[in-house]
C-alpha cells in the first residue's frame, strides 16, 4: 500500500497545483494551500522513512520539489505574510519545508518580527492547532509563544479522556496532537511516555471501530499515529488493519474518505474526497514499514535550497 498509494498521489500531482489567483482575498485556502501543505508535510516524512535509492524516496523528493516550486521557492509565504501578518497557516505550511533545508530568509525575518508581538501570543486558536503552531515555531527557530506542555494540556488528547468518549472529531484532534508532538513521525521520542501508554492501550479499539464503519481516512490517520509512538506498532493488529485498508483500496491505488470498499474497476473519483486518505495511507504505510523493520524516527536529507529575497523565482503560483 505504501507503493500504490504514493503512485496514485504522484499520478495526480497536477491537482495539487496552485491556481493563478491563490492570493485573492476570497481564495479558499482549504482547496488550494491546504492540499499542497498536506502534500508537503507528509512527503517530508515519506522521504525520511524510505530507503535511499528507493522509488518511494525518489517520488517523495520529486513531489517536495514540485510543491516548493508552486510556492515560488517560498516567496508566496512572504506575500501571504504581508497580506495576513497574523495568520498562522503560512508558518505551519512553510515549517514543513524547513525540515528539508528549503528556506526563505525574507519570510522568516518578517514572521519572526510578528511572532514577538502580544497579538501573536494571544491569537485565539483551537488547542490542537496551537500545538501545531508551537511545532512550526520550533522548526523556524522562533521562540515558541507557549510551551509544548501547556499547549498539550489544553487538548482533548492531553487530558487522556475516558476511551468511550472517542468520536470522529475527537479522533482527528487526537491524531494531529500526536503528529505535532512527534514532528510527523520524525521524532517519536517526543511523545510523553504517559500519553504514549494511554494511546497504545486504546488505539486498537478505536481503529477497529473506524474500519468497521468504513472511515478509511481516519483509520489511516490512526495507523499513522501507531507508527509515530515511541514503541513500534504491534505487528498482529496492525497487519489485520492494513489488510482491511487494502480491501478498501480502489483498483488505481486511491482511497475514498468514507464509504463502501474496493472498486474493482477504476472509477471517476472526486479528487477533494480522495487525495487526503490516499496521501495519509502512503504516509502511514511508509512509517509502519520503517518502524516494523526496526527503523526509528527519520530525518529528511537537506535540500540545500535557500531563497534570498533578491533572487528571481521560477514563477510558481503566478
Amino acid at each position: 500500500m505504501a507503493d500504490t498509494t504514493l503512485e496514485w498521489v504522484l499520478g495526480h500531482r497536477e491537482w495539487f497545483r496552485l491556481p493563478s489567483d491563490v492570493l485573492r482575498y476570497d481564495s479558499n485556502v482549504d482547496f488550494t494551500l491546504k492540499p499542497l501543505g498536506e502534500l508537503t508535510q507528509l512527503c517530508v516524512a515519506i522521504e525520511a522513512h524510505s530507503p535511499p535509492g528507493s522509488a518511494a524516496r525518489a517520488a517523495a523528493a520529486e513531489l517536495l520539489e514540485f510543491a516548493w516550486q508552486e510556492t515560488d521557492e517560498g516567496e508566496l509565504f512572504a506575500e501571504l505574510q504581508r497580506a495576513e501578518p497574523f495568520a498562522t497557516y503560512p508558518m505551519e505550511i512553510y515549517g514543513a519545508f524547513t525540515a528539508t533545508g528549503r528556506r526563505h530568509p525574507g519570510y522568516e525575518h518578517a514572521a519572526g518580527v510578528v511572532a514577538r508581538t502580544r497579538g501573536w501570543r494571544n491569537t485565539e486558536q483551537n488547542p490542537t492547532r496551537r500545538l501545531g503552531l508551537v511545532n512550526a515555531e520550533r522548526r523556524l527557530g522562533i521562540p515558541p509563544h507557549t510551551s509544548q506542555e501547556e499547549a498539550l494540556r489544553r487538548t482533548w488528547t492531553g487530558g487522556r479522556p475516558e476511551p468511550w468518549t472517542f468520536e470522529r472529531a475527537a479522533g482527528y484532534g487526537l491524531t494531529h496532537v500526536v503528529f505535532h508532538l512527534s514532528d510527523w513521525g520524525l521524532s517519536p521520542g517526543r511523545v510523553p511516555a504517559g500519553l504514549a501508554g494511554y494511546l497504545e492501550t486504546w488505539l486498537p479499539a478505536w481503529l477497529d471501530g473506524c474500519l468497521e464503519d468504513e472511515q478509511w481516512d481516519l483509520g489511516a490517520e490512526l495507523l499513522a499515529v501507531s507508527a509515530c509512538l515511541p514503541a513500534p506498532p504491534p505487528a498482529a493488529p496492525t497487519e489485520e488493519a492494513w489488510e482491511r485498508m487494502a480491501d478498501a483500496q480502489d483498483a488505481d491505488g486511491g482511497l475514498v474518505e468514507i464509504g463502501p470498499g474496493r472498486r474493482r474497476e477504476p472509477l471517476p473519483r472526486d479528487f477533494v474526497h480522495c487525495y487526503h486518505p490516499t496521501l495519509v495511507a502512503a504516509f502511514a504505510a511508509t512509517l509502519a514499514v520503517s518502524r516494523l523493520s526496526g527503523g526509528g524516527g527519520g530525518r529528511p536529507p537537506a535540500a540545500g535550497t535557500v531563497r534570498t529575497p533578491s533572487s528571481p523565482g521560477p514563477g510558481g503560483h503566478r
